[in-house]
């Protein structure tokens, strides 16, 4: 029998820019798991680009073709399956990943939907895969290959047999030592991926303790956590920072709970020492653990200024969280981790999700205000996702909770394939339930937005201290802004009528409704331009920053001061001048072709930078200067070139800034205030 011919594709689009960037490690693994085994007994090519596999399908067609399925490349599988299926009728479509329904019902109803699926692999895929490699290599030939594959069940794997009937062959075996799983990387084959696009990714464990209803990863299936040996990552880290081109600066860690461990601080050592020799990576994403945050800060800590401390609550709120099983952070707690961390020098990241099951108006203030008193940098507010393979995605959840769902495009995840067919990515979303109206989700997606343009801002930093020493909380600020949207410019009013418009039109009844709509292509025209189809949050969140600085600084600006006014009947104008320009200089033309030579400068009569860098609470007159100096707020060489080295690769319109900003460390991006 000759090498049997394998396609394992993990899917990206780049339609308009990069939608997902990170090197097909998950299929890597099945590649080198199934080498191993096998040897010269199978050839395989693994895919990361739609256009490349469509022109291997076309003039070099597999015996198997294996797909990983997530949420963001699920209907790309579908019509690949169909392109190969035309090109080789006899072969087998295998399928893998957590975008798979949890319970047997809906898993018939997805067979039923996607009739190319020849065998699902749930779970971990390494061992399912290669128990189909064996059962096709025991017949000796690809003849009738079909036949001879599917007629009885196969350890590990959902087969759908000739006769169409479904057959669950599961088990709860998974690979404990990782190591037993070559490494992708140290073999070479993922040294095609070293493109200068893509950001490799690490994996130092699997599973997860936690039981999260709203995560793929909250099964029992994957509750024993199992790790790679430090040495193995350790040699992974070497290899590709000698490998990674000049104009990657990131790294991926694929750890759902990274920090959490013990071994996590040997891994941080790594990293630490491959950045000192090698000057890479300069931003390292990473998903903080949900618990033991002292440990986790310690680790995040090592890395110094290149990742953030992620703090993912998704609420505060005791009822919602015992609603999704979520093992939580209090909001006390969360709260006194602030200044500790901010001691440290650590950035920090909160995940919030709008939606939850029981979630109110109030309940979601209330987390908000809480996460933003702990002082967190950048705080994400999400809608709520009904991802299959969740618990919260299964129908008798969404009945229990009542919640009223929508479908609309995942940001960017959008083609046109060679054969004519439009194929786009689709997700269910709650938004509102008998807890939560729409108008209200709206409203709240409105301050989602405000928060992200001005608490995740640093250079809006001297304003939440200025306010502070007035006993003004963050949230105040941004809270009246939201409430007094109708004295804002007229040009930032319709900035944020455009984004509610745009949150209620992204919305519809049905998948297939949706799908329908943009066949029609001048509807498809709209995705390619960016009227429809992007992360509205992200996309207006880059559209204020790099459009809209001057007018959203004047409008913030304006309502602190009337919050200060109705605090102190003293004169405040001159330092709270001085702190405006401090805003305004730190903001100035952050993406612009000229920014390095538009350097504003301003005169000041207060110390502003020793005032910056006080840890308490003190007024800004109290740093009045006996001789003015001027200030010059500048981007560093660095700076332009981690900025510009992402904006040639994702775009440098609006769209390719709103995927850059949320792929670069945040201290990165905002111009450095120098004394002359």
């Amino acid at each position: 029998m000759r090498s049997l011919k394998i396609y394992l594709c993990d899917l990206t689009y780049d339609t308009i820019t990069l939608s997902t960037d990170a090197f097909p490690l998950n299929v890597g693994y099945i590649a080198s798991y199934a080498k191993k085994q096998f040897q010269n007994k199978l050839e395989i090519t693994i895919f990361k680009y739609i256009d490349k596999l469509e022109s291997a399908l076309e003039s070099n067609p597999p015996d198997i073709i294996g797909f990983s399925n997530y949420a963001w490349n699920r209907q790309i599988g579908k019509e690949m399956s169909k392109i190969f299926l035309q090109k080789n009728p006899n072969g087998l479509v295998i399928w893998g990943g957590p975008n798979f329904p949890a319970d047997i019902p809906s898993q018939q109803t997805f067979f039923k939907n996607f009739p190319e699926i020849d065998i699902y692999v749930p779970i971990e895929g390494e061992i399912g895969f290669s128990n189909i490699v064996e059962r096709v290599l025991e017949k000796n030939s690809v003849d009738g290959l079909r036949d001879g594959v599917l007629n009885t069940p196969i350890p590990g794997c959902i087969t759908r047999l000739s006769n169409g009937e479904l057959k669950f062959g599961f088990t709860e075996k998974r690979i404990k030592q990782l190591d037993e799983i070559e490494s992708p990387y140290l073999s070479g084959i993922l040294d095609e991926f070293f493109d200068g696009r893509l950001v490799p990714m690490i994996q130092t464990n699997r599973g997860c303790p936690f039981s999260c209803t709203f995560c793929t990863d909250g099964s029992d299936n994957v509750r024993m956590v199992n790790q790679f040996t430090s040495k193995r990552v350790d040699d992974e880290l070497k290899y590709i920072a000698n490998k990674v081109p000049k104009n990657t600066h990131s790294l991926h860690i694929s750890d759902l709970n990274f920090g959490m461990y013990a071994k996590d601080m040997e891994v941080c050592n790594s990293i630490n020492r491959i950045q000192q020799k090698y000057d890479y990576p300069k931003f390292v994403k990473v998903t903080s653990g949900k618990n033991k945050q002292e440990r986790i800060s310690e680790a995040i800590q090592k890395l110094g200024g290149s990742t953030y401390m992620s703090l993912s609550v998704q609420s505060l709120n005791d009822q919602i969280l015992s609603n999704i099983k979520r093992d939580n952070i209090s909001s006390e707690k969360l709260i006194s981790l602030g200044p500790s961390l901010k001691q440290q020098g650590l950035d920090t990241m909160c995940d919030v999700i709008l939606g939850l099951p029981g979630e109110t108006y109030q309940t979601h203030i209330q987390t908000v205000r809480d996460v933003m008193r702990a002082n967190i940098d950048w705080v994400n507010i999400w809608t709520l996702m009904l991802l299959d393979g969740s618990e919260l995605g299964t129908p008798k959840e969404r009945e229990k909770w009542d919640l009223n769902v929508k479908y609309r495009i995942i940001p960017r995840d959008f083609t046109k394939l060679k054969n004519g067919k439009i194929v786009l990515e689709i997700e269910p979303v709650a938004i509102g339930s008998n807890t939560l109206s729409f108008d209200e989700y709206l409203e709240l997606r409105l301050l989602s937005l405000l928060i992200k343009i001005s608490a995740s801002t640093p250079c809006y930093q001297s304003l939440f201290k200025f306010l502070n020493f007035y006993h003004i909380e963050t949230f105040d600020l941004v809270y009246s802004m939201l409430k007094n949207i109708n004295t804002a410019p007229k040009n930032l009013q319709k900035f944020f009528n455009q984004f509610l418009e745009r949150s209620r039109d992204e919305l519809w009844d049905t998948e297939a409704e949706l799908l329908e709509h943009f066949q029609n292509q001048d509807e498809y025209e709209k995705l390619l331009s960016g009227e429809s189809g992007q992360n509205l949050a992200f996309y207006f969140h880059a559209l204020a920053i790099s459009e809209h600085m001057p007018e959203y600084s004047d409008f913030s600006l304006n309502i602190a001061k009337n919050l200060v006014s109705k605090k102190t009947n003293e004169n405040i104008d001159d330092e709270f001048d001085a702190m405006s320009k401090y805003c305004i200089g730190s903001c100035h033309n952050i993406f612009g072709q000229d920014r390095m030579n538009t350097n504003p400068e301003f005169i000041y009569n207060f110390d502003i930078l020793a005032w910056m860098n006080t840890g308490v609470e003190s007024s800004l007159s109290s740093f009045k200067l006996n001789n003015e100096h001027k200030i010059t707020f500048k981007l560093t060489d660095e700076q332009y070139k981690i900025v510009q080295d992402k904006l040639d690769i994702f775009g440098h319109d609006k769209i390719g800034r709103s995927q850059t900003i949320n792929r670069i460390a945040h201290h990165q991006i905002w111009r450095k205030p120098e004394v002359k």
